[in-house]
């Protein structure tokens, strides 16, 4: 596991944990800066997770899914930590646009397109589902528990 082979995925970890704990007041007061914070760790999540898992040899498909939970692990993570519910866990556009954004980068990785195209292109795509999840409330199909239950009973008959 690629964090485990050096402290400097750690040290930046708990240098950025002490500095989201001396402002916590600054960042909680205007959801604007959390989510634009949240939004920027989620893609240099997504990133690492889909670069460290190709530089190993996996297919891009391994990498989509790796970028994709090493980007929401983190926000769990946070979540958690701070209290509250995690957005993966809401309706909220959150690992769909990891994948979305993973999905970017492996088209223009088979086009042939630079390594920082690849990055910028998917960083802009994680960004404008995270906004549009935010600003025209952008979500997913939320299935009701009647609905489960409706399901299961239509496969009985």
């Amino acid at each position: 596991v690629f964090w485990m082979q050096t402290w400097l995925y750690l040290a930046v970890t708990g240098v950025s944990f002490l500095i989201v704990a001396a402002f916590t007041r600054i960042l909680t007061s205007d959801s604007k800066s959390l989510f634009m914070f949240d939004a920027v760790g989620l893609t240099l999540f997504v990133i690492t997770g889909i670069e460290k898992t190709l530089a190993e040899g996996y297919p891009m498909w391994v990498a989509m899914i790796m970028g994709m939970i090493t980007g929401s692990f983190g926000g769990i993570l946070r979540d958690v930590l701070i209290n509250e519910e995690p957005l993966f866990f809401r309706k909220d556009i959150y690992a769909t646009a990891c994948l979305a954004g993973g999905g970017v980068y492996w088209i223009f990785a088979e086009a042939g397109s630079p390594i920082w195209v690849q990055e910028a292109l998917c960083v802009i795509t994680i960004l404008v589902l995270r906004w549009g999840a935010l600003r025209y409330g952008w979500h997913l199909p939320e299935m009701k528990e009647g609905s489960v239950k409706e399901l299961r009973k239509r496969r009985q008959n």
